[in-house]
């Protein structure tokens, strides 16, 4: 579902009809381009999920991939605290930058799959939110802090194992499951990752 927070608000006026938008990839965090929206942009973004700019070159409004079929597609638009900037955060169906480049400043716009993990918590918020029939992570939620605790340790073991038998394939399966485990424990007594992150900034200064 797309979310537009404050677009209502935007003020048009100090760039004689124009407002920067700053284009960032959802998943990678990625800055891919900036461009111009008016009005009338805005509005087709709003109304299709496709980024739509207008072109000062061409002096129209131009969807990005209304040729190269590298359409953006809208996520979330927010505003800033001046009300005269754009932040439109999008999934990009391809390269954003016309050279072939994944973006306008020549970076690969890769994952590096660290993202995924505030991912996973989010979906375990959300088990624990909704608590759906049938899903392991709502049995364990059911079952409390002693059975969760038990799982974790169990796959702390396999883990162990795995790494002194160097079974590398099997190590980094345990170590999936350790790592899930220790989320839904930490989910479960309130908490989420983004708490030891913090705890280990602390120890790193």
């Amino acid at each position: 579902m797309n979310s537009f927070s404050g677009v209502e608000q935007i003020d048009f006026n100090k760039l004689n009809g124009l407002v920067p938008a700053v284009i960032q990839d959802d998943s990678t965090q990625k800055v891919l381009m900036v461009g111009f929206m008016d009005r009338e942009a805005l509005q087709k973004t709003e109304e299709t999920g496709k980024v739509t700019f207008f072109s000062r070159t061409k002096n129209r409004l131009w969807t990005k991939g209304e040729e190269s079929g590298n359409f953006l597609n809208v996520v979330s638009m927010m505003v800033d605290c001046d009300n005269d900037t754009l932040l439109v955060k999008v999934n990009p169906t391809g390269p954003v930058c016309h050279t072939g480049a994944d973006t306008c400043f020549f970076e690969a716009n890769k994952d590096s799959g660290i993202q995924f993990l505030s991912v996973l918590q989010d979906f375990i918020d959300k088990r624990k939110q909704e608590m759906p029939e049938g899903s392991y992570t709502t049995s364990l939620f059911q079952k409390g802090t002693s059975t969760i605790s038990q799982k974790v340790g169990e796959e702390a073991v396999e883990t162990i194992i795995g790494a002194m038998a160097n079974d590398d394939e099997n190590f980094i399966y345990e170590a999936g499951d350790l790592l899930y485990h220790l989320i839904v424990l930490l989910t479960h007594k309130g908490y989420r990752l983004e708490d030891v992150v913090g705890e280990l900034k602390k120890r790193h200064k």
